[in-house]
């Protein structure tokens, strides 16, 4: 994870993520991109994965909802139709 993307789950900026990857002596290597890259420890994995988990259950609760305002749309006619009335005797012999 780049000091940018470290920024952005701890919500501060790449140079505020990069001072607390020092302060917590996390691993570091050069990427054959140029971009340094963090070994995240136990308690910022458990951030990642929390936060790639929300993205995910927001990306299908939204989808859901687009879903369901779309079913009720196409059922919107039905609902202003009166409604049925079966005779007591139908179907009766």
């Amino acid at each position: 994870m780049t000091y940018e993307e470290l920024g952005a789950l701890m919500n501060c900026d790449a140079a505020t993520a990069r001072a607390k990857v020092m302060a917590l002596q996390l691993d570091r290597r050069r990427s054959h991109d140029g971009n340094t890259r963090i070994k995240l420890d136990a308690k910022l994995t458990d951030m990642f994965l929390d936060h790639v988990a929300r993205q995910w259950i927001d990306r299908e609760l939204a989808t859901s909802a687009a879903d369901l305002l779309a079913l009720r749309q196409r059922m919107a006619p039905f609902d202003e139709a009166p409604p049925r009335r079966y005779a007591a005797s139908a179907g009766r012999t």
